[in-house]
């Protein structure tokens, strides 16, 4: 059952737009997301800090990109490849029009994808980020297989979610995010640790920022 109104992420959900507004607004954004998740949303800033230090000729992948709010991170003059993949279409318009906006959309590619079966080779992007996505897929786990697929040696995988296991304080949130038909099953913190372990991702770190949990590891080269 969704929430009418709401719509899941194939539409234009309203808390799609309600969650891009908050990161591109600072100073408001901090105040509500301390408020209903109990996160700093500058520890997402600097999650995406990342995607401005790969060089030129890198691929990056950014799955799902929602919005385009991971485009922060990308510089213009950088000289990289970003696919910004999402199953759906009008999260891919609001990701490339925000990437006008930026002045960087000569560097973004748009495409259609299912992250349980993403349609790239293997070993072909040297950073894969996915800010907020984990929760929202059907199977968190074949998601985490299949990025850390594409992801060539030496490349880092990085990103956040909503964990089932930060406390019960949380558990309305989760909740009502299911029953709007916005979040998934979702995963706990130890679950994201091993299905990347599994992956043949190692330095695995997991930070608790509230309900979110920032995720990063590296493919061995």
């Amino acid at each position: 059952m969704k929430i009418p109104g709401l719509g899941g992420w194939s539409d234009d959900p309203l808390w799609a737009t309600f969650y891009d507004w908050t990161v591109e607004h600072p100073l408001p954004g901090r105040a509500l997301w301390f408020a209903g998740l109990q996160s700093d949303l500058r520890r997402l800033y600097a999650a995406t800090d990342e995607i401005s230090e790969q060089q030129p000729g890198a691929r990056i992948l950014d799955v799902p990109c929602g919005g385009g709010v991971a485009l922060r991170g990308l510089r213009s003059a950088q000289g990289v490849e970003y696919v910004a993949a999402d199953i759906s279409q009008t999260m891919l318009d609001r990701t490339m029009e925000s990437a006008r906006e930026r002045g960087v959309e000569h560097l973004v590619t748009p495409a259609i994808a299912d992250v349980g079966d993403l349609p790239f080779d293997d070993a072909s992007f040297d950073l894969v980020v996915s800010f907020t996505g984990l929760h929202c897929f059907p199977d968190p786990e074949a998601a985490v297989e299949q990025m850390c697929r594409v992801l060539r040696p030496g490349g880092a995988i990085t990103g956040s979610a909503v964990l089932n296991d930060t406390g019960l304080r949380f558990e309305l949130v989760r909740r009502g995010g299911r029953v709007a038909g916005l979040l998934g099953p979702g995963c706990t913190g130890e679950e994201v640790i091993l299905w990347l372990t599994r992956a043949g991702v190692v330095d695995v770190t997991l930070e608790v920022s509230g309900a979110i949990g920032y995720f990063r590891g590296v493919k061995p080269a």
